[in-house]
């Protein structure tokens, strides 16, 4: 709880020393004596180590201090990342790139836009060619649709290249990925999203879903507060997480129906339209236990055998469980001959589009003309992302350039 008290996005360490000395002040002034005597007894890096302990300081933070007195590196360095936050390149999932940090251009950060959905959970996973190279990822979270400000809601862990977060509020968010200075290496991320929950019925995969929320009911009087995944009778339906049963029975349009609550205050999962309950009331279950079977109670009668599968938010009523059990794609990384690209490429048609995202249906955000150079900073598909000499990035069909003599081949 402290720490998030004192957790703030960006590199702010010193502002917040300042602050925790500031409170310190003003609950008691016995925390002057106890400075002043820790930093006699202790020395300054176990007062850096207690501090860190409160105040929760990001890698890049921690990063930060080796260049304290650095004038001329580091500030660009930063620089390069604040720039990043204003970028509005976009991507879809999965994504996979193969980029190179060169050490010999300005810092290079990589910024991606692109929306999540409660109930996903987001996962980034980075190969580099250097065992040393020290990778600074961020993940940032627009705080309204009418907002310009992102707010840092998960950080990588210092040496690794791997990031997950479970989203736990729909929107737009914002990935930056920044090496450390004089970088100098091959890279291949890949990113992709995760349903939180398992899939409901067993044996079954997205194709069952037939029905989906939102759908008009009863001739528009209601709508659908849930999907409808549609099997043969008798088809096992599982608890799509560890939780405790709750109400079990027939009643109203569910028919048979059986409650799962997802944790202490975790969601209420709703299965309706059995055959048939396999559980009680009261039971502890885990992921892919079966509660019951596939039918058609209730309202359902009429219909084809499937399971209504619902979730239920506290008291802030149904959700769209689609994103909570939507199996998404896990892609494969590239080959590790793939590493290496191309620095700069050379526009070979007379005009060449540049867009917002890896796709011919992407917005335009600029043109290259004939002879134009490009630095690439990866590849993805057939796509090039790519930086202008104004320091555009935008996204290039390959087809469009070639590669400058004595480079590796795109």
């Amino acid at each position: 709880m402290v720490a998030r008290l004192f957790h703030i996005p960006g590199n702010h360490y010193d502002y917040k020393i300042k602050l925790v000395t500031a409170m310190c002040l003003k609950w008691n002034k016995k925390y002057i004596i106890l400075t002043l005597y820790c930093i006699g007894f202790l020395g300054c890096k176990q007062i850096t180590k207690a501090t860190d302990l409160i105040i929760n300081p990001t890698p890049r933070e921690v990063y930060a201090r080796e260049f304290k007195n650095d004038s001329l590196n580091f500030p660009e360095w930063n620089r390069a990342y604040e720039s990043a936050l204003m970028d509005s390149l976009d991507i879809t999932f999965p994504y996979v790139e193969t980029g190179s940090f060169f050490s010999g251009a300005a810092p290079r950060v990589y910024s991606y836009n692109f929306q999540l959905s409660e109930g996903e959970v987001f996962h980034l996973d980075m190969r580099i060619d250097s065992l040393d190279t020290r990778i600074f990822i961020s993940l940032f979270h627009k705080s309204s649709a009418s907002s310009a400000t992102f707010k840092e809601v998960a950080y990588n862990e210092l040496n690794s290249g791997k990031l997950t977060h479970r989203v736990e509020q729909s929107g737009k968010y914002k990935l930056l990925i920044q090496p450390e200075l004089y970088a100098d290496s091959g890279f291949v991320l890949k990113t992709y999203t995760r349903p939180l929950y398992d899939f409901p019925v067993q044996g079954k995969d997205n194709s069952a879903i037939q029905s989906f929320w939102g759908a008009s009911r009863a001739g528009g009087i209601r709508n659908h507060k849930g999907i409808d995944i549609f099997a043969e009778r008798g088809t096992p339906v599982v608890a799509v997480t560890e939780g405790r049963i709750g109400f079990v029975g027939e009643r109203g349009l569910g028919g048979k129906q059986v409650w799962l609550r997802a944790g202490l205050f975790g969601n209420s999962l709703y299965y309706a339209h059995l055959d048939s309950i396999a559980v009680s009331a009261g039971k502890r279950v885990r992921t892919g236990d079966t509660l019951g079977f596939v039918g058609n109670t209730g309202n359902a009668r009429t219909t084809n055998p499937h399971l209504h599968f619902g979730i239920y938010q506290g008291y802030g009523g149904a959700i769209d469980p689609l994103p909570y059990v939507f199996e998404s794609e896990v892609p494969d990384f590239p080959k590790k001959s793939d590493f290496r690209i191309p620095q700069t490429v050379v526009i070979k048609a007379l005009k060449a589009n540049l867009r917002n995202s890896a796709s011919l249906t992407a917005d335009k955000i600029g043109e290259a003309a004939l002879q134009d150079s490009l630095g690439v900073l990866g590849k993805t598909g057939k796509w090039l992302h790519v930086t202008t000499s104004a320091t555009q990035k935008a996204y290039v069909h390959i087809s469009l350039v070639t590669e400058t003599a004595g480079q590796d081949a795109i």
